[in-house]
């Protein structure tokens, strides 16, 4: 009934429920997996994937098709998160590491070849900030000029939580293989 993006959207912006349903249907992993990615566990996730939902539904006539609707889904989800967390106002905690390992060329082969799932859950786990700095910087490809903008903090603070987002991420690496890396 709804083969492609563009009957889907047309019918959502009539209030077709069956349309919604599609969306939904069609899009909802991709849109929780950026939940989950912001959010500090399941049940947090799914709230956002639903205030997200409501954010789409309700912003739809804002989408021009000048860009990928996948895209423009991904990045209402992004926002939505942001603004949660934002609405918390715990997301730039001070958080006291030991230590802070300078060198992380090793970095982006380590995420990579770590499973996807085991990442999320330690993403998780993050303190609010780094996990917003974190998913924007590494996930969502944004400089961090734009996050500072994004978040209303300066470029280097932004740097900081990135650099202790992966500072934490490397110690729970190293717990949960036992090897020092």
């Amino acid at each position: 009934m709804f083969p492609t993006d563009d009957h889907i959207i047309q019918g959502c912006r009539r209030g077709d429920r069956k349309a919604q349903q599609a969306l939904y249907e069609k899009y909802k992993s991709m849109l929780f997996n950026v939940c989950l990615r912001y959010a500090s566990g399941w049940h947090e996730a799914e709230d956002l994937l639903q205030e997200g939902l409501i954010q789409i539904f309700s912003n739809l006539y804002q989408y021009r098709p000048a860009g990928a609707f996948g895209a423009w889904l991904r990045k209402v989800m992004v926002n939505t998160a942001l603004q949660y967390l934002r609405k918390k106002k715990r997301m730039f905690e001070i958080v006291e590491i030991e230590e802070v390992a300078e060198d992380f060329e090793a970095d982006e082969n380590l995420f990579a070849r770590y499973r996807e799932e085991a990442l999320v859950q330690m993403l998780q786990r993050l303190p609010e900030g780094y996990r917003a700095v974190f998913n924007l910087f590494v996930m969502e490809d944004f400089s961090h000029k734009e996050i500072g903008e994004m978040l209303g903090i300066a470029e280097s603070a932004s740097r900081s939580q990135l650099t202790r987002a992966k500072a934490m991420l490397r110690r729970m690496l190293e717990r949960s293989v036992g090897i020092e890396i």
